[in-house]
């Protein structure tokens, strides 16, 4: 037995980690067990020099730098909990480093662009639903899976607060801004909705369907005139940008966000620099380029 269906099983229930996260690590370390299977190993057993053959090995069959990361974490993970139950007397992922990824900044939305996509018809067919799903996204820089397991009683209107349970069952409360706040009220007044009900039901009374958002959201954005590639989380990109863009509080963006790490929350301050580069190109006498 090499306890890697005990310690996916650890990350479910003691981590509560997303079913999401949870089968990352379980394709990750499968990918593992069979590269050790095939030679006769036992993962358990597997040295340093191994594990660089194994990373290698997916390098060459063609994995990405930033696939080699997640899987190279994922054995880092596995066999640190090896070790902390007393399998294993050290990690054999101990100093591996995989290839290095090219930082990819998030796409996001300017601010006149994130009003043009809020701003929907609410006479609209479901038009009261959407003005509020968008501007709850904007105003608050929920996660999706956040604002589709949000309930009535979890936002607090009066107060101008949402509280929501975000990764790793960490709960947060984060501002709710006075257009979201009255496009909410205008909604539930719509619905007659209790306070257990879920702010943005699907079908059947339950939680709208993340894949339902995606959707809806494509298709609002293309109805509103942005031809961007729109997607939740680039709702929740812009609310992070626009915030730390005009108050340069980096904690405080990571507090809002609920990331447990602030250095996931600094690639926030290289899209601050973008902007700020090119108003610098734009209005320095001597900050021309040349093409």
């Amino acid at each position: 037995m090499n306890g890697i269906q005990d310690f996916l099983e650890h990350l479910r229930v003691e981590r509560a980690m997303s079913p999401h996260t949870l089968d990352a690590y379980r394709r990750d370390l499968q990918a593992l067990q069979d590269w050790a299977f095939e030679r006769g190993e036992d993962v358990v057993r597997m040295d340093g020099g191994r594990l660089r053959e194994f990373v290698a090995s997916e390098h060459r069959r063609g994995l990405s730098p930033t696939s080699l990361q997640r899987r190279l974490s994922a054995c880092r993970s596995y066999y640190a909990w090896l070790l902390k139950h007393g399998v294993i007397e050290a990690s054999p992922a101990i100093g591996l480093r995989a290839p290095r990824a090219p930082r990819k900044l998030p796409q996001v939305l300017d601010v006149d662009e994130a009003v043009q996509l809020v701003e929907v018809d609410t006479s609209a067919p479901l038009g009261l639903r959407d003005r509020a799903l968008l501007e709850l996204f904007y105003s608050s820089g929920l996660r999706l899976s956040e604002l589709c397991a949000l309930r009535w009683r979890d936002l607090h209107l009066d107060q101008g607060l949402v509280t929501v349970l975000g990764k790793g069952s960490r709960q947060r409360s984060v501002p709710v801004g006075s257009h979201a706040r009255r496009a909410l009220e205008e909604w539930r007044s719509s619905t007659g909705a209790g306070s257990d009900d879920f702010v943005f039901p699907g079908r059947g009374g339950g939680p709208i369907s993340q894949r339902a958002v995606q959707v809806r959201m494509r298709q609002l954005a293309a109805r509103q005139g942005l031809f961007k590639h729109v997607h939740p989380h680039m709702l929740r990109h812009s609310f992070a940008s626009h915030v730390l863009e005009s108050s340069g509080d980096l904690r405080g963006v990571q507090e809002l966000l609920g990331h447990a790490d602030i250095a996931t929350t600094q690639i926030y301050t290289h899209l601050d620099f973008q902007h700020l580069a090119k108003v610098y190109d734009a209005a320095h006498p001597r900050a021309k380029r040349k093409s």
